[in-house]
């Protein structure tokens, strides 16, 4: 069983009526096939159409494999046998817009890089294709120059269908993956593919052809463009963006650059300051805790609890204390939603924190271990740091005494 495929002859057509010829559930849900659509399902890369059939959505449209028919995958049950379809046409136009988009950069590739297109992906954000080496900056710039112009000077866009025998003296950019005749889109003196896809009568309606992203991908290039609509939905969201930019840093466009980068050295040097600041402040505060830390047996027992403390600084603090002589350090802090721990000794005491840490911290429910020298973990249960230290400070005692 075979659909007549309308949007061959004229992808512009958004309304027809048809007949229900099938009636069959896909993937769960009710599905038709009609005689004749306007409907275009996914393939070569371009997404399905969305619309309706007597008012009932079209949530999906695929061929089937074993005969070519169209099936529209719909949101609920069609009673009727005859029905009116209607195409989502802005879905449908963006969709010519970028696959008409794709055909002018990848032949565009081709003459200013020598970079043949071996993957085109249509997505709802945005489209990629695949190049098969990679390119240069450069060679992107006079990929998009050359297609822009392709689009201003309005070329016409056409399809026909071309017997096998054909192909041979035309210039088709790559060969087909069908059998039989062959569909053709062709941009006039430019470009000439086998396609089945939707395309705009005119490259003047693709309106701009820009490349957002470039990167490296399996040994060649994949880039990333906008077309149409959506090329110029992405210019206006990034003029806000400038605007925004200046209005928050108070200075023009043109004055951006210069500020961010004074802006990023002042940062540097600030960043650089408030670290050699903060080790000054941790040197102070550890010989603060070194010179009221008890002794037991000659070994100081360092004990801890931190609120509001970066945990970076907490361990930086428990490391200056740890490259000490004769000293055991159990330092705690809260976080939002749980408690952490350090424990570290310095090398002359024979003791194995991250068993002391493991061992404390299973009686409050927590869990925590590591080297015999430095242990951390934690606990669900953010106030009880004190009484966890304390019960720690007990056991290391015992164990030197």
């Amino acid at each position: 069983m075979t659909t007549e495929r309308l949007y061959f002859q004229d992808a512009y057509l958004t309304r027809f009526r048809a007949t229900v010829v099938e009636r069959l559930t896909w993937e769960g849900h009710p599905a038709v096939v009609l005689d004749r659509t306007a409907f275009y399902p996914e393939g070569g890369g371009q997404p399905a159409d969305r619309g309706w059939l007597n008012g009932v959505a079209v949530v999906d449209v695929r061929t089937r494999s074993d005969d070519v028919a169209v099936v529209h995958v719909l949101a609920g049950d069609l009673p009727a046998d005859e029905v009116e379809g209607v195409v989502d046409w802005p879905r449908r136009y963006d969709h010519m817009q970028q696959h008409t988009a794709q055909h002018i950069l990848s032949q565009a590739f081709i003459r200013a890089a020598e970079a043949e297109t071996v993957g085109f992906h249509l997505g709802e954000r945005y489209t990629t294709i695949d190049l098969d080496v990679e390119v240069s900056p450069d060679d992107v710039a006079r990929a998009e120059e050359l297609a822009n112009q392709v689009v201003e000077e309005n070329r016409a866009v056409t399809a026909r269908f071309v017997p096998q025998e054909e192909l041979a003296r035309l210039n088709v950019r790559r060969p087909p993956k069908v059998t039989g005749p062959v569909r053709l889109v062709e941009i006039a003196d430019f470009d000439v593919v086998p396609c089945g896809g939707t395309h705009v009568a005119h490259t003047g309606e693709v309106g701009l052809v820009a490349v957002t992203r470039v990167e490296r991908y399996k040994g060649g290039t994949r880039v990333t463009f906008l077309a149409g609509r959506r090329a110029r939905a992405d210019y206006a969201r990034r003029r806000a963006l400038l605007a925004q930019l200046g209005d928050v840093l108070t200075c023009g466009e043109e004055d951006l650059v210069p500020r961010v980068e004074r802006l990023l050295t002042e940062h540097k040097a600030a960043t650089s300051a408030l670290r050699k600041a903060q080790e000054r402040l941790l040197s102070v505060e550890a010989e603060a805790l070194w010179a009221r830390a008890p002794q037991v047996n000659g070994v100081r027992i360092i004990n801890a609890p931190f609120d509001d403390r970066d945990p970076d600084l907490v361990r930086k603090l428990a490391g200056m204390l740890r490259n000490r002589e004769r000293a055991m350090v159990i330092f705690g802090w809260q976080g939002k939603d749980k408690a952490r721990f350090v424990f570290a000794r310095t090398e002359d005491v024979d003791v194995h924190m991250g068993q002391v840490l493991k061992q404390v911290l299973e009686e409050y429910g927590g869990r925590g271990g590591g080297r015999p020298d430095w242990a951390e973990g934690g606990v669900s249960i953010p106030e009880r740091v004190p009484d966890i230290l304390a019960t720690a400070a007990r056991l290391l005692e015992s164990m030197i005494s």
